[in-house]
């Protein structure tokens, strides 16, 4: 029997609850130490998953037993912490979004590749059952030519949401609902719709005592001729609403809805009844929280990628895209005007 592949986790906050679950469900992966800087959090984390506790992210990487970490830190320390795993000769994934500036995610990728270790960037969602079945007709030309799609994101963060960490909502460590919360759906709409042309778009805070936007919204050009709409919001009464991602084309119209884009709700190709009516009665339930499904197959992944010798399924270069057009909203907002790719950052 192979031996299990060895991970760590940096930040025993929020997110570092899924990704241990998912880690001690894969039988070719176990848990064997979690850091946090507080120390009641690293320990309490290590005892429910039989770990060994660490404060201190450096001394963990001294552990030659460890081959992948995963960080899911405050989001300004991801592509820091990611470029010291990668210097120590660990495998490293990193939650979204991968690192807060394009420089610095060009760092971080730059530093694995000189390091010859594999990096990936947690954007799940690309998992789910209803992403993977439009991306298989997606793949077999079914849609046609892309015509428009839109990703949207109607949840709710309230303050107190805010108030239990000092860094959401900040403009230097966090961003607002477009990095945090929408990120995901903004990689499946540029996943799905290709190359960016140009982006403009306005943010807004509207409700939360926040630096950052708590509402969004944003336009695409695709190099493809497509369009694309984002709409996010965080303020959404009085609790998570949606996560929705449109796609339509010339011969196809697919509507994936639910809390976390779980659910196929429009299926529309030539003659695709039968199959849109069995589609719409296999449907997933809602995930228990809006983490969706997708954890244990990325992880999952990854162990098949450094075994394989090949690229994860969301490499850095992938985690980028994402990065690149939140942070041309961002520069939209300051400029009143467009912005077209590929993004210079002041």
């Amino acid at each position: 029997m192979d031996k299990k592949m060895r991970f760590a986790i940096i930040g025993c906050g929020r997110i570092a609850q899924k990704h241990g679950e998912s880690i001690m469900a894969i039988p070719e992966a176990e848990l064997v130490a979690v850091c946090d800087i507080v120390p009641e959090k690293a320990q309490a984390f290590a005892d429910k998953y039989g770990a060994k506790p660490y404060t201190s992210y450096d001394e963990m990487l001294a552990n030659e037993d460890l081959e992948v970490v995963t960080i899911a830190t405050p989001s300004d320390l991801h592509a820091p912490i990611g470029i010291a795993a990668a210097k120590a000769g660990k495998h490293v994934m990193v939650e979204k979004p991968m690192a807060m500036t394009l420089k610095s995610a060009d760092e971080l990728i730059k530093t694995c590749k000189d390091g010859g270790v594999k990096l990936a960037v947690i954007h799940q969602n690309r998992f789910n059952k209803s992403v993977k079945l439009m991306r298989k007709a997606l793949d077999e030309g079914r849609f046609g030519k892309l015509t428009h799609g839109q990703a949207t994101v109607r949840w709710n963060r309230d303050e107190n949401y805010y108030a239990q960490a000092s860094w959401r909502g900040t403009k230097l460590q966090d961003g607002g609902v477009l990095m945090n919360q929408s990120i995901h759906n903004i990689d499946l709409l540029q996943w799905t719709f290709g190359p960016v042309e140009s982006v403009f778009g306005y943010t807004a805070t509207a409700m939360r005592p926040i630096e950052m936007e708590d509402v969004g919204g944003a336009v695409i050009k695709f190099k493809n001729g497509a369009i694309g709409l984002i709409e996010a919001a965080s303020t959404i009464y009085p609790k998570n609403i949606e996560e929705t991602l449109n796609v339509f084309g010339t011969t196809g119209s697919v509507i994936i809805g639910g809390i976390a884009v779980n659910r196929v709700e429009t299926w529309e190709f030539p003659e695709s009844e039968e199959e849109k009516t069995q589609i719409l009665d296999s449907q997933e339930n809602d995930p228990p929280t809006v983490y969706g499904f997708g954890h244990r197959e990325i992880i999952t992944d990854m162990i098949h990628a450094i075994k394989e010798d090949r690229l994860p399924a969301i490499p850095g270069e992938e985690g980028r895209k994402a990065l690149e057009i939140i942070l041309a909203i961002y520069k939209c907002q300051a400029t009143k005007e467009p912005v077209v790719f590929p993004l210079v950052e002041d």
